[in-house]
């Protein structure tokens, strides 16, 4: 079976941009995703806690693991080389779009597998380290950094969707439904009513 892995970090972004670039690739080689996982959740968490952790063990020899890129899988190099080492025992094949990759349990893909985990790990930290550094040099500088202690921010997540809010609740829509509709947390809606309808 071919399975399609799609994680982000936040509900702010977006699991179209990595669906599309599965299905374009499926297109040009002919495949077809016969599940697809999705999941919006921290790469740093234990892979147990993941619902590719559940994936994983229900993959069986031969099957494919795709996905737009090996970061997709963990936070760190130890994570995603534990996924990896997990899939080349049990000859699971994880193939990455972006980076071109078709892993097996074959040393060559031993190979590329770890040095793409290090690269990958290395830039995650130099990012890091210059995001630091720029924010420290501002701070030095003697600006302040973020929003004013006490003040909310008057952009919400829902701010201009107020009228379809509003015809939806006229409707007698619950407000989980709604939620369900505008692709947010059923929280977010609630909060937007009491604060801003």
């Amino acid at each position: 079976m071919i399975y399609g892995y799609i994680r982000v970090s936040t509900d702010k972004q977006t699991v179209e941009n990595q669906r599309y670039e599965i299905n374009q690739f499926c297109t040009k080689g002919m495949l077809v995703v016969d599940k697809w996982i999705e999941e919006t959740i921290s790469g740093s968490k234990s892979v147990q806690e993941r619902r590719l952790g559940k994936l994983l063990k229900k993959m069986k020899k031969d099957d494919i693991l795709l996905c737009t890129e090996l970061s997709r899988l963990g936070r760190n190099l130890l994570m995603i080389m534990g996924i990896l080492n997990e899939c080349m025992n049990r000859d699971i094949h994880v193939w990455t779009i972006k980076d071109n990759y078709r892993l097996g349990s074959d040393i060559n893909s031993k190979v590329l597998a770890f040095a793409f985990g290090l690269s990958a790990e290395i830039e995650r930290n130099l990012i890091s380290q210059r995001t630091k550094e720029a924010l420290a040099r501002v701070r030095a500088e003697g600006k302040v950094l973020g929003r004013p202690k006490g003040r909310k921010s008057k952009i919400k997540k829902l701010t201009g969707k107020e009228a379809e809010i509003k015809t939806l609740l006229d409707k007698k829509v619950s407000k989980s439904a709604i939620a369900r509709i505008l692709g947010v947390h059923r929280l977010t809606v609630t909060e937007f009513v009491k604060e801003i309808i």
